[in-house]
């Protein structure tokens, strides 16, 4: 898949007319937010990630309503791009069991506060971790309100023998993305799975596919590995790097009001646990099931579709949509108030949503002029392994993922001991996004990323020699201590190693060229770093490119310190915690400095100590979590419960179907 973060444009002046109105909305729209401005806010309290940033109400059985298209989960309290191939150069030395970060954050400082709350996330989360079937099952029927799917028994014990550990919270993606389709009748989801032209197909506990596609192949060899444990049903894939379904918030809305009038318990002795078989694809009594046409949409920008995915009242739906690219990008922080507490992201979750961000359309390239949109507003069952906030596709662990190519992962280097590491970061890639153009590449993220750790253009910015074109300086309120000496630029340049391999330009000035006229004046391109060479580096941004960085799962699993910037959701989002396994970063990276300060510190005439344990301390985490939680055995496992769960949801008798051995005696 193709990672994507593009620089913002300034916008119109209707748009700077709308700003102040775009504000004032927001805060009726995020009435209870905590932050009151950028840089003064308590942290006091404030949960980092998972089930507040997912949207989950735990203490009703209600629709939670979020920035997103539709609820993220459902909870009741009745019964409950582009990198080098890898060298294999790595270290003999096995790394430390890391100390947890929030042992050494005992300071004051925003990021050590934030630290602590994510330490006590993730304790919480893990104390609700099942150690038998029966708890298994009545954390399902808790957090989901329904009876757990045919087959969970067969599930729980296989999940058993790949040690995996029991939280529900982790399959909580599953239900975000297959709720609303309770809404719709089984007959019209199974036609729309075996019409589409790129599917996978079981039948008899044999899975196959008529594709070539690569990426098809791949999710075909992961179901392969558990296809005996599956009961019959066609799987619609989504052959692009884009998300292709935006349904509007409107309609989803109403799916999820139906969805949740179909919760139900099921008498034990009414509950039905066998799935359905069926005939061949094609041959069912659905053939007859009039579906709705998909009439795809090809028009770009993307902003426009995306953003119907929206509330209506949301800063993205009110905003003035930005029609000039070619100007310095104009960065809002009063839209990072929600996902934001002292300029650092306190809830990643959040972050990754636009519905509140609307200046995102003109800083990331999936939004500007993405490679290929091909968009829906029919809601169908198309699997994917990526999406926004406000896509409706069914997510897949992505097929480099399951591949592990050696071009993402870097498997050689990824042992190395952190005290081997050089102090320093170090990015490498291609400058995608989507289409980068002379009229729009100042929108684009990775160019603004690139730009703005270029030493010689800071110390320009800070005499004002010239000014940036495609990003913002530090504000004044992270109280650098290296731009407060006016040595911004030659600090970032003592520990940057941030380059373009390649330009990536829509217009070449001749055939073959990597170079192209309208960014030549303002990038240079490197030479390529190998994955493993890169891990020879303390610290590793992760930065989108056409959708999702494919190399976030080699960061994890490495000993550096991945430092992630998304608009992008994966399977394992709920598995993750920020500033417990990874450091998040806003879609701006204004706090781009700040972060790398607290880490390293900065010594002048006036010392500001780093943080070079606490670093250690988060990477060596987010390596010990990968290998418990994002292993082949844990996609294996959740795509397993996924298909379950989209085979009963597919059923005619869904609404009786269920596992209930636990509640009966046989």
């Amino acid at each position: 898949m193709r990672p994507g973060a593009f620089p913002p444009r300034r916008p119109s002046h209707l748009i700077r007319f709308l700003i102040p109105t775009v504000i004032i909305l927001y805060w009726f729209y995020y009435h209870s937010g905590p932050e009151t401005r950028l840089l003064g806010a308590s942290t006091e309290g404030h949960v980092t990630d998972n089930d507040v940033s997912h949207g989950i109400d735990s203490n009703a059985h209600t629709v939670v309503t979020t920035t997103a298209s539709f609820p993220l989960v459902f909870s009741t309290t009745s019964i409950a791009s582009s990198t080098s191939v890898a060298s294999s150069t790595t270290s003999t030395k096995a790394p430390t069991p890391a100390t947890p970060a929030a042992s050494f954050a005992t300071g004051t400082h925003v990021i050590d506060g934030l630290i602590r709350d994510a330490e006590k996330v993730f304790t919480d989360k893990l104390s609700r971790e099942a150690t038998s079937l029966a708890e298994a099952a009545a954390a399902y029927r808790s957090r989901r309100g329904r009876h757990p799917p045919p087959g969970f028994k067969e599930w729980y014990e296989f999940a058993k023998t790949k040690n995996v550990v029991m939280v529900e919270d982790f399959w909580d993606q599953i239900y975000h993305d297959l709720e609303p389709f309770w809404a719709l009748k089984p007959a019209r989801i199974r036609k729309d799975a075996w019409d589409y032209e790129m599917r996978i197909t079981i039948r008899g506990g044999k899975a196959s596919s008529g594709s070539d596609w690569f990426w098809t192949k791949i999710w075909l060899e992961l179901i392969n590995t558990i296809q005996d444990m599956l009961p019959d049903m066609d799987i619609a894939l989504n052959a692009m790097d884009e998300p292709r379904l935006v349904v509007p918030w409107e309609e989803m809305n109403d799916y999820m009001a139906e969805a949740d009038r179909t919760r139900k318990f099921t008498n034990p002795a009414d509950v039905v646990s066998q799935f359905q078989t069926l005939p061949p694809a094609g041959e069912g009594p659905e053939k007859d099931e009039e579906t709705p046409k998909k009439n795809w949409e090809r028009s770009q920008p993307y902003w426009p579709i995306a953003r119907r995915g929206c509330p209506p009242t949301s800063p993205a739906r009110t905003a003035a949509t930005i029609t000039n690219f070619d100007t310095t990008p104009l960065m809002t922080s009063p839209f990072t108030l929600p996902h934001m507490s002292h300029g650092y992201v306190s809830n990643f979750t959040l972050s990754t949503d636009f519905c509140h961000q609307p200046d995102l359309q003109g800083l990331n390239g999936i939004f500007v002029e993405p490679l290929s949109v091909a968009a829906t507003k029919v809601l169908f069952p198309m699997f994917g392994g990526s999406k926004l906030a406000v896509n409706n596709e069914i997510l897949l662990p992505a097929p480099m993922y399951w591949n592990e190519e050696e071009r993402f992962t870097g498997a050689g280097g990824n042992g190395i001991p952190w005290d081997e590491k050089d102090d320093k970061v170090v990015w490498r890639g291609v400058a995608t996004g989507g289409h980068n153009r002379a009229t729009n590449w100042k929108a684009f993220q990775r160019h603004r990323f690139v730009a703005m750790n270029n030493a010689t253009k800071l110390a320009r910015a800070e005499s004002r020699t010239e000014l940036p074109n495609n990003f913002a300086m530090p504000s004044a309120a992270y109280g650098l201590q290296a731009q407060e000496e006016g040595k911004l630029g030659a600090w970032v340049g003592a520990w940057a190693n941030i380059s373009f391999i390649d330009l990536m330009c829509a217009e070449k000035e001749s055939k073959g060229a990597v170079r192209c006229n309208y960014t030549d004046p303002y990038f240079s391109v490197a030479k390529g770093v190998k994955m493993a060479d890169q891990f020879k580096h303390k610290y590793l941004p992760d930065i989108d490119g056409n959708s999702f960085s494919g190399r976030y799962l080699g960061f994890l699993r490495s000993t550096s310190l991945p430092i992630k910037a998304t608009v992008w959701r994966e399977w394992h989002d709920s598995r993750l915690i920020a500033w417990k396994h990874f450091v998040p970063m806003d879609n701006r990276y204004a706090d781009w400095w700040g972060i790398m300060e607290y880490f390293l510190g900065y010594e002048g005439a006036k010392t500001v100590p780093g943080h070079d344990e606490v670093a250690r301390a988060i990477a060596l985490a987010g390596r010990e979590w990968a290998d418990k939680v994002l292993r082949k055995e844990d996609m294996q496992v959740y795509v397993h419960r996924l298909l379950l769960e989209y085979a009963r949801v597919s059923s005619e008798r869904r609404a009786e179907m269920g596992w209930v051995e636990d509640l009966v005696n046989y």
